[in-house]
């Protein structure tokens, strides 16, 4: 029996008990609680007022008084007019996924080889910090995402991109090579993503004291950000990475692998895994290839400066750029590459990425950028958009 169907049935014993009438089925509507309101099911108050002969309001205290006492999962119920709000136990949850979790395959689609493939997007960590609270909820929110979808009929690819370049890596590379005296996560103890997170805190503090020293000789903030010489130095070692030079090649590698090994034991703890992992290093360039392609057709317009942008006016947006006037590229960039690569191997259906809200705009903007370059998923792609949790300490 369903929970509505529970519900209905608790409800009409109300009536029987609380106002003597046999009321019919078909009165008595229950239905999702309204966004705006507390609780996870609603029942309609209003047309009971005849055998009630009562307000809206304490008719609806006395229904929930009733149905609190006959069925044990209503944790609480509040009245706002017309409408009982009842909200369901954690208890009467935990039991509902434990009934799914001893029988796998209940109530599932049954999923074959002509079934439509959706691909999930999640975790998305950058390499120059550990996983953290925010990490958890994203890998959580998709891998539930994939174990839904499975149970609808899609065949399912878990996927992650890895952000391993670009100046936040190099960042905690510089201050490694210039304060780390070799520290490894065996010679310090500390998991390998935690080790070189430290670093990249350290490069921020020093940077920090740099521009507060420039601003004590009189620089103001923008002048002291572009007189750091710490900066200058991450800039230069991000173009050498791109150049393939051999020593920061070789460093990259060997923090990078510091930070895998860090990241497998967080995923075994909480118990998600994926079936593809891509790296920002292997899909910048095709992104940047793309990007230039589009440009000879005429998709995007190149400023005086030789960076590259796509003018998104007639969607209603605005410009974005694609390619700094360096020839480095962004994070846009990036995801069209990643776009690029998944679609030569996977023939995609529907393509899912689940990031927090601020990524909304991003969002929208890839989608249209996608359609422009030809890929059939591109705007039907879906943003699995969630709220920040604001703390007074952090976001």
């Amino acid at each position: 029996m369903t929970i509505e169907q529970q519900l209905r049935n608790a409800a009409l014993d109300a009536v029987k008990a609380l106002y003597g009438a046999d009321l019919e089925e078909k009165m008595l509507q229950v239905q999702l609680t309204r966004k705006d309101q507390n609780g996870d099911f609603t029942i309609v108050v209003f047309p009971l007022l005849k055998v009630s002969r009562k307000k809206p309001e304490e008719t609806g205290e006395e229904m929930g008084r009733f149905i609190q006492e006959k069925i044990a999962f209503i944790e609480s119920f509040e009245v706002v007019k017309g409408f009982l709000n009842l909200r369901l136990s954690v208890d009467y949850w935990l039991e509902a996924l434990n009934a799914v979790a001893k029988d796998e395959r209940h109530g599932f689609q049954e999923v074959n080889d002509a079934s439509p493939l959706m691909m999930i997007e999640y975790s998305s960590p950058n390499t120059n910090k550990p996983l953290h609270l925010g990490h958890i909820r994203n890998n959580l929110l998709g891998f539930s995402l994939s174990r839904i979808a499975e149970a609808t009929g899609y065949k399912v690819v878990k996927t992650n991109i890895v952000n391993d370049r670009g100046i936040h890596i190099c960042k905690s590379m510089l201050a490694w090579q210039k304060w780390g005296k070799g520290a490894t996560p065996e010679s310090t103890g500390k998991k390998g993503d935690h080790l070189v997170g430290d670093f990249y805190v350290l490069f921020d503090q020093e940077y920090k004291k740099e521009l507060s020293q420039l601003q004590a000789k009189g620089a103001t903030k923008e002048a002291a950000e572009k007189q750091s010489q710490l900066m200058a130095e991450a800039r230069q070692m991000l173009l050498k990475w791109e150049a393939g030079d051999k020593d920061v090649v070789e460093m990259w590698e060997m923090m990078n692998q510091w930070v895998y090994a860090g990241f497998d034991v967080t995923y075994k703890n909480l118990g998600v895994d994926f079936d593809q992992i891509y790296y920002e290093s292997q899909t910048y360039s095709e992104g940047r290839d793309m990007v230039l392609k589009g440009l000879d057709k005429g998709l995007f317009f190149r400023k005086d400066d030789g960076s590259v942008w796509a003018d998104l006016s007639s969607n209603g947006l605005d410009e974005k750029l694609l390619l700094r006037s360096d020839g480095t590229s962004v994070y846009m960039t990036q995801d069209i590459g990643t776009a690029k690569l998944r679609f030569d191997d996977y023939s995609i259906n529907k393509m899912v990425y689940v990031v927090g809200n601020e990524q909304d705009y991003h969002f929208r903007v890839l989608s249209i950028v996608l359609d422009r370059l030809g890929f059939e998923w591109g705007k039907d792609l879906v943003h699995f958009s969630y709220g920040m949790v604001e703390l007074p300490e952090a976001r």
